[in-house]
């Protein structure tokens, strides 16, 4: 199939997850940096995935926080343990990623972390000259209502890479839901953290690699 774009997640698609337990201690870093002493673990575990505005708004009400800090706070703290995660070399590059090059049409990233773990994660391992465009969160509580499966970053992505055919490869339901919100096809990539896992949706294509997505645009 022959598409004007195609666009990856990030996170277990390009590079390596980062642990459950690495993000959970980041969330508890943005209430020690705000002098909240003794939160609610509940709480805290609340603000490491899956949050919505909702919930970031009732955990700042129980502790007098001003949600826009808050989030500012949190989401820094969740890139700085990331950006140690890839310092230390626990979270790296799949190998499979200098296959891309061999895809003639325009390649971008739609992923739901920040954008600033966005831009550096390409800097670091020297591949921004692979994608013509990149989008993360922006460091708000309003860019929760925007992460997939909204396709309002993917819909940014196809603009910027002037697409009317594309195809979006994800490790996620919410990815494949989010292309169908697009409009676009989607692939499902088994990495290891998939191999077994059980769809609700259905994606145009299910993929072991970024060899197989390649392929496919041959």
């Amino acid at each position: 199939m022959v598409y004007d774009a195609i666009v990856f997640d990030n996170d277990g698609v390009l590079v390596g997850r980062t642990s459950y337990d690495v993000l959970h201690g980041a969330a508890w870093d943005a209430f020690d940096a705000l002098s909240v002493a003794d939160p609610d673990p509940e709480h805290v575990e609340s603000m490491v995935i899956g949050v919505t505005p909702k919930q970031v708004e009732s955990v700042c009400a129980t502790y007098d926080l001003t949600p826009g800090e808050f989030w500012a706070i949190r989401d820094r703290t969740a890139f700085e343990a990331q950006r140690r995660e890839v310092r230390a070399g626990r979270k790296d590059l799949y190998e499979d990623v200098e296959a891309l090059r061999d895809i003639a049409a325009p390649l971008g990233i739609v992923s739901s972390n920040q954008q600033e773990t966005v831009d550096f994660l390409l800097d670091h391992f020297g591949v921004a000259d692979l994608f013509g465009t990149a989008y993360g969160r922006e460091p708000t509580v309003e860019s929760l209502t925007h992460k997939k499966p909204n396709s309002h970053y993917l819909e940014r992505a196809l603009a910027d890479l002037d697409a009317e055919t594309a195809l979006f490869v994800g490790d996620n339901e919410t990815d494949v839901e989010a292309a169908h919100n697009a409009g676009v096809d989607s692939a499902f990539i088994r990495r290891p953290h998939r191999e077994d896992h059980d769809l609700s949706v259905s994606p145009t294509y299910d993929v072991r690699d970024l060899h197989d997505v390649v392929a496919l645009c041959r």
